[in-house]
């Protein structure tokens, strides 16, 4: 999608469709109260053709609600669309990201292929994060799945303009512009990565895309397989791989700006399994295509680490990635089989792991890209997974989980979330928890039982993690998108691609 500003007026702008954001602003709580509708610009060519439609009670700026006018008087737009807000008093950047994706989404099914959107007059925002919000808005809500139908028809918008006064201060504005662009993008390069099915997507190839979009953007890059995974004794991580006829590949990604030699080095670390079986414990056929997205925390992680490699903050980031599938080969683990975990150290053994259920191999493998990215110096650490059914049981399709080993490590993670717009919601850790992934026979088992699974994943992880900073996003329940909606298609989400990029640019 090619995206640029206009400062021009909007009357002058010449478009297919001129879309516009009006807001509900009655205060009145009353039960028989009427909705206030009001445009949140002030353009006096838009308002006057919208006078009579607004004052007529048919358009109520209730959220993601659409209004089309073709032919506006007084425009060189061809159409004019009014996309609700809501109430006026709740209205954030999210709800205009939100907005700009229903915009787009409105006009792709019409053959609308060029759109410019008026930026909302937010006096309690700053026009800045309107901007980046109303343009990962656009790129969101242009995404769409259907990438292998024999008769798709491209239905995507080609030109997107955001129209915004020309009285906003303009280095911000074009700043705020091209961090949008960077975010929209890397979300939804993440997105297509998860939309690939596992025979198209397998281990390798979700390597090579990796270093190809490396390479693109200027980060050093390593793909291994099976004979480095072994040379470095990541136990946990084979033992899910031997199970495939397809070889694991073991991804790392570098960005290390110019000049910085000392402070932290954030590590990265994502859960690749590329399709998800279940192994052994093989999973019910209902649903089970969809394990095609359990990769989904490895694709946020590249995702991420092309939009720092393009917005270039001032701090070292590695990424580690565990890519591979989970089968139940003749030589897959089996339940009651004992690994034994990466060594941090050539003098300190590996933890050994009891395999309770071989359904639970994320854990796996992120134990293994855990202590290599401390390996490899992260003094940081923070991961992404589709690790866990319980998260969804307790937060729904909602909210994604979180945990973490630090406080002052996750308040950054918290604080990015203002800006990312995304909704994670902070579990527990503990000791009582963590006794119930006790072994008898070795030091840890992969699951702790069905209660507080969740927790039970995260206190799995946190054994190698160890005195690290260390934040754990469960993504399960926001990594695909169950249903469609008005602003965003079903299928693949990209869900915190924005907040791990922000986490890392607090640093």
């Amino acid at each position: 999608m090619r995206t640029e500003l206009s400062f021009a007026p909007l009357a002058e702008i010449e478009t297919e469709l001129l879309a516009v954001l009006a807001a509900d602003t009655q205060t009145d709580k009353a039960s028989d109260a009427q909705p206030a509708p009001a445009l949140l610009t002030a353009d006096p060519a838009v308002q006057a053709v919208v006078a009579a439609v607004l004052s007529s009670g048919e358009f109520k700026a209730a959220a993601n609600e659409t209004l089309l006018l073709h032919a506006p008087a007084g425009l060189k737009a061809k159409r004019l669309l009014i996309v609700g807000l809501g109430k006026q008093a709740k209205v954030t950047v999210n709800a205009v990201r939100s907005a700009v994706g229903v915009a787009v989404r409105f006009t792709k099914p019409r053959g609308i292929r060029a759109l410019a959107l008026s930026l909302p007059d937010l006096p309690h925002v700053a026009a800045a994060r309107s901007v980046r919000s109303a343009i990962e808005g656009a790129f969101v809500g242009d995404f769409d799945p259907d990438t292998y139908r024999s008769d798709r028809k491209d239905k995507s918008v080609q030109a997107f303009t955001l129209a915004v006064a020309a009285t906003a201060n303009k280095s911000d504005i074009q700043t705020a512009f091209k961090e949008g662009v960077i975010l929209g993008e890397s979300q939804n390069f993440t997105r297509t990565l998860v939309n690939e099915p596992g025979n198209k997507l397998t281990p390798t190839t979700l390597g090579q895309r990796a270093a190809e979009m490396a390479a693109e953007v200027g980060l050093g890059w390593e793909i291994h397989s099976t004979e480095k995974i072994r040379e470095l004794k990541m136990g946990a991580f084979w033992s899910v791989a031997q199970g495939s006829e397809e070889p694991p590949a073991l991804i790392v990604l570098r960005y290390e700006p110019t000049g910085i030699t000392d402070g932290p080095v954030l590590g990265l670390v994502g859960k690749g399994i590329t399709f998800d079986s279940g192994g052994i414990s093989l999973k019910p056929g209902t649903d089970m295509d969809k394990m095609k997205y359990d990769m989904a925390g490895g694709a946020v992680m590249i995702g991420a680490m092309r939009a720092i490699a393009l917005l270039k903050p001032r701090v070292r980031v590695l990424a580690v990635i565990c890519a591979t599938e989970n089968m139940p080969d003749g030589k897959a683990q089996k339940p009651g089989d004992v690994q034994t975990a990466m060594p941090l150290t050539a003098d300190k053994p590996g933890k050994t792991i009891e395999i309770i259920n071989t359904d639970a191999e994320g854990r796996l493998v992120l134990a293994d890209g855990i202590t290599y990215a401390r390996q490899l110096g992260a003094t940081h650490l923070i991961d992404a997974a589709t690790l866990t059914g319980a998260c969804v049981v307790a937060l729904g399709h909602v909210t994604a989980g979180a945990f973490s080993n630090d406080d002052e490590t996750y308040a950054k993670f918290n604080a990015a979330l203002s800006t990312s717009g995304e909704k994670f919601w902070r579990l527990p850790l503990g000791d009582e928890y963590a006794e119930l992934i006790k072994s008898d026979i070795g030091d840890i088992k992969n699951t702790g039982g069905r209660w507080g699974g969740a927790i039970t994943a995260a206190e799995f992880l946190k054994v190698f993690a160890e005195e690290t900073p260390w934040i754990h996003l469960d993504i399960a329940g926001l990594a695909w998108v169950e249903d469609s909606r008005p602003y965003i298609a079903k299928g693949p989400s990209g869900v915190a691609v924005r907040s791990v990029v922000e986490w890392v640019r607090s640093y």
